[in-house]
């Protein structure tokens, strides 16, 4: 099987990048790993930036389609300290505009999806690794034991990219932050006094660090994030029983004792998901020199701390490359340099934001720190 433009990774940078290119007449096929769209949950929400995320999608013809599913009040905020202050609180109108409105994760992954010919994206395609051709371009082998021929490889696979290597030696690492995702279903209905304190949006609770932030999905649960400024190994050497959710919660919540009287109800509160998340993060400002038909968007080039920007940044890399892509078709190379070197230019100040958003949430003053951040901007 060959291909012109293979895009390893189907998340929203991977599909944007395939939608905006068969937009200007140019074939690129999209190989995912997971088996089918079902295969498993997606996430939670992202909130979709105008000039980036949300720029994406406008050019990629698919305006109306985002605002049938954007959320508007989730761009409401509320911030505390762990007494219970509240510091900030931000409701959105109803008619004030969509700067940052949060979407489901799997809805946008509907539209992407249902804007592309079904043989597009190449299900069930687990990539391991790439060998080069003498005239240019790769052979991809997957996991399954099948190949294909591509003359441009994109990595959109995120994280634990499998194409970066190829581009660099760079490797995600730990950067003194670790994360428990768990989640209260149907909050409204199950505990309305709990959702009556989160509101519409998000909610945040920071304290000595540690940090609780909690974020309304579009299907009535609302996810928690637990942040601790502890080493990588934390999770093995701080005795909550990841593997028992009754009495993770139960352990967790202890860690909260002192803590504003929702926040330890809140964790109580939650179903079984119990899931621990170390974060990493690409060295801020990673470059790499042009190396022959293969490039990265997203997380696989410039991995960066959760704080809103990362699938932002990867459907802006998705466009700035099919827009060097179509705009010079007979030297994709050309093509490749300039968006790269607009994409390190452009990443490097947003991956330091979110390491400085990161590092103010676990401060030992992170809340009044990041109502100043918030005031501030």
């Amino acid at each position: 099987m060959s291909t012109d433009i293979a895009i390893v990774g189907g998340g929203p940078g991977g599909l944007t990048l395939a939608r905006v290119l068969r937009l200007h007449g140019i074939d690129a096929v999209v190989y995912e790993r997971e088996p089918s769209p079902a295969a498993r949950g997606q996430g939670g929400m992202l909130d979709l930036h105008v000039d980036s995320g949300q720029r994406a999608l406008r050019e990629a013809g698919l305006e109306a389609e985002f605002h049938a599913i954007a959320r508007g009040e989730g761009q409401d905020m509320r911030l505390l300290d762990h007494t219970g202050a509240l510091l900030l609180q931000e409701d959105t109108p109803d008619d004030a505009p969509l700067l940052r409105p949060e979407v489901d994760r799997a809805d946008l992954r509907d539209v992407l999806l249902g804007s592309l010919p079904e043989d597009a994206v190449v299900w069930g395609r687990a990539f391991r690794h790439a060998t080069p051709l003498p005239g240019g371009g790769h052979t991809l082998h997957f996991a399954d034991g099948s190949t294909a021929v591509c003359d441009l490889l994109v990595g959109a696979d995120g994280a634990s990219s499998r194409v970066r290597p190829l581009v660099t030696d760079a490797r995600p690492f730990h950067f003194g932050v670790n994360f428990v995702e768990l989640g209260v279903p149907d909050i409204d209905r199950t505990h309305p006094e709990l959702a009556a304190a989160v509101g519409r949006g998000t909610y945040w609770v920071m304290g000595p660090g540690q940090s609780l932030s909690a974020q309304r999905n579009g299907d009535g649960r609302v996810r928690l994030y637990l942040g601790f400024h502890t080493p990588e190994d934390w999770f093995a050497t701080c005795g909550v029983p990841f593997d028992d959710p009754a009495r993770a919660r139960a352990a967790l919540a202890e860690l909260f004792a002192g803590w504003a009287p929702d926040v330890t109800a809140l964790i109580r509160a939650c179903d079984d998901t119990v899931i621990p998340r170390p974060l990493t993060m690409l060295p801020v400002g990673l470059t790499w020199p042009a190396t022959p038909g293969v490039t990265l968007i997203g997380d696989a080039a410039h991995l960066m701390p959760p704080a809103g920007e990362g699938v932002n940044m990867a459907m802006l890399d998705a466009l700035e490359l099919a827009l060097a892509l179509a705009a010079d078709p007979g030297d994709p190379a050309a093509a490749v340099a300039r968006y790269e070197k607009e994409m390190f230019e452009r990443t490097a100040p947003v991956a330091e934001r979110c390491v400085r958003i990161t590092e103010i949430m676990t401060a030992p003053d992170g809340a009044q720190r990041m109502l100043r951040f918030f005031q501030g901007h």
